[in-house]
Parts: C-alpha cells; sequence; structure tokens
C-alpha cells in the first residue's frame, strides 16, 4: 500500500473568522524526518515540499500527521447488522459485498478472488463479506437467494449483483464499469 495513500499533514492555524485546517497527502518527491515517538521511527519518509514546508514553519501551529490509512484497506473486511449501515450504506468510497457461509464450497473458491481485488483496488472501493448464517436480516432486506452473491453499492445504493462463484475478470469489470463514473 502506498504511503501517499496512507498519511495526510495537516496544519491548524488560527485566524479571526475561526480555526483553518491545511491537508496535503504525501508525495514521493520530497522527505519529511518524523519526530521520535511511541509508534514512529524517526526515518525519512516521503511527502511533498509543501508539507516539508508546512511542518518546519508550523511548529507553533499545531502541525499534526494524520494516519489515512483506515481509507486505503487493502483486504476484505467483516460486516455485520450493526455494521451494516456506517460501512456500506454510509460509505463514500463504493463498496462490494459477499455474501457467504462457511459450509458453502463455491464461497470458499470465490474468497482469494475477493482478496486479489481488495488489494488491487485498495482506496478505491471497499471489499466486505457478510456472513448469511449470522446476519440472515440483510440477505433477506437484499433478496439474496443463494451464495456467493457479491453485491456492489456506490452512494449507498446497491448498483449491480453477481450470483455464484465468477472468475476475478468478472467482477473486476463491474468494478471499473462503476469506477468511471
Amino acid at each position: 500500500m502506498a504511503l501517499k495513500n496512507c498519511f495526510q499533514v495537516s496544519s491548524m492555524c488560527s485566524t479571526r473568522a475561526g480555526l483553518v485546517q491545511c491537508n496535503q497527502p504525501f508525495s514521493s518527491i520530497e522527505k519529511l524526518h518524523l519526530p521520535t515517538c511511541k509508534g514512529l521511527n524517526n526515518k525519512s519518509t516521503n511527502t511533498s515540499s509543501f508539507a516539508r514546508s508546512l511542518t518546519s514553519r508550523s511548529r507553533n501551529r499545531n502541525a499534526l500527521i494524520l494516519c489515512k490509512a483506515r481509507e486505503a484497506v487493502d483486504e476484505v473486511q467483516v460486516v455485520t447488522d450493526s455494521s451494516w449501515e456506517s460501512l456500506v450504506i454510509g460509505s463514500a468510497n463504493p463498496v462490494l459485498v459477499e455474501f457467504w457461509a462457511p459450509w458453502c464450497g463455491p464461497c470458499r473458491m470465490i474468497a482469494p478472488v475477493m482478496d486479489e481485488l481488495a488489494k488491487e483496488y485498495a482506496g478505491k472501493i471497499y471489499c466486505f463479506k457478510l456472513n448469511t448464517d449470522d446476519c440472515p436480516n440483510i440477505a433477506t432486506q437484499y433478496g439474496i437467494r443463494s451464495i456467493p452473491t457479491v453485491l456492489f453499492f456506490k452512494n449507498g445504493e446497491k448498483k449491480e449483483s453477481v450470483i455464484g462463484a465468477v472468475p476475478k475478470s468478472t467482477l473486476s469489470a463491474t468494478i471499473e464499469k462503476y469506477l468511471e463514473n
């Protein structure tokens, strides 16, 4: 996962109108020397010249380094009834959800494909899996009658469903169709 997807430099400055926050993601041009503290090494990390000058100028202005790694998740996460609304419906990024069950052979066949897609599209889409035995309400709500079924959501709205253990190219084509729009 690229470092530029994981970190962001933020500077907060007081003005007469209130608080202004400036965010700049890292690029691979220059280096930022991070302070030594628990969890960070004192090694150079790639950043833009803006981020470097921002931290050197804003020592008294509360410069922050924010971890944005959650936005670039590169593995399939589990979603449940309780997390469905926030993780799938409320997501700013498009979402791919696999409905599966542990006893389902075709579900075990498609799991590595979902893992590959999560890595390949990290930062662009989120990939989740929902166990239909543990969360039958969500499966019923979306009319899931056979597993594996993969649903694609964009802006909280179901856009497309793919039923069965399909090849990676089928799911990639579906993802690409909605990433272009």
